[in-house]
């Protein structure tokens, strides 16, 4: 692996993955309902695919809060609240990612795209052109890149909603997880674990 290659890499891992990264990647409503007239498909509801998601986290945030009956009858939660709160922090960050990945996956092949359009304008060659009564390969491309991003833009829908729930479940805002406070919370971690441990006994 070459030193450029491992750096890269390096810089990729240290990057914190945000919804705000998210937005900067993905197409934001107007380009969405642009791409979806132009190339003939259908929009996604964004609307909808938020709500919904944060319904069903807030749902299954719920079941777990309840998931343990008493001798008394009293329903008690499987989690506790820091668990919960690690649980969904981790569900939300998959969902953020999961846009992230999608809109940058959407803006390369937006590049394709446009580079192929331009070099088969520019060259104007008949072996370039696919038989009469097919697309293209380049129209092939615009038109993958178009469905690529509004799959973008429904993820993007889908992980605004999981940090919505998140925000409902624990009373505070989702936050995308911090390399900087790795050895901390690591040292925290050790500490905890030496406790759980000895809780075993011997």
């Amino acid at each position: 692996m070459s030193q450029s290659t491992s750096s890269t890499r390096s810089q990729q891992q240290r990057r914190t993955i945000s919804f705000e990264t998210a937005q900067r990647v993905c197409p934001h409503s107007g380009l969405a309902a642009s791409l979806a007239r132009t190339f003939g498909l259908e929009l996604p509801d964004y609307a909808h695919i938020r709500e919904g998601t944060e319904e069903h986290i807030a749902r299954v945030a719920q079941v777990m809060q309840t998931a343990i009956v008493s001798e008394k009858g009293e329903h008690l939660s499987a989690l506790t609240d820091k668990a919960m709160q690690i649980h969904l922090q981790r569900v939300v960050d998959a969902f953020v990612r999961s846009a992230n990945h999608a809109g940058d996956f959407y803006s390369q092949k937006v590049s394709a795209a446009r580079q192929l359009t331009s070099s088969l304008a520019n060259d104007a060659r008949d072996e370039d052109r696919d038989p009469a009564g097919f697309e293209s390969r380049a129209q092939r491309a615009r038109r993958f890149a178009a469905e690529m991003g509004l799959q973008a833009y429904a993820l993007l829908a889908a992980a605004e909603g999981a940090i919505s729930a998140y925000a409902h479940v624990t009373g505070e805002d989702w936050k995308p997880y911090d390399g900087n406070n790795q050895g901390s919370s690591q040292s925290l971690a050790r500490r905890s674990a030496a406790e759980e441990m000895a809780a075993f006994g011997q």
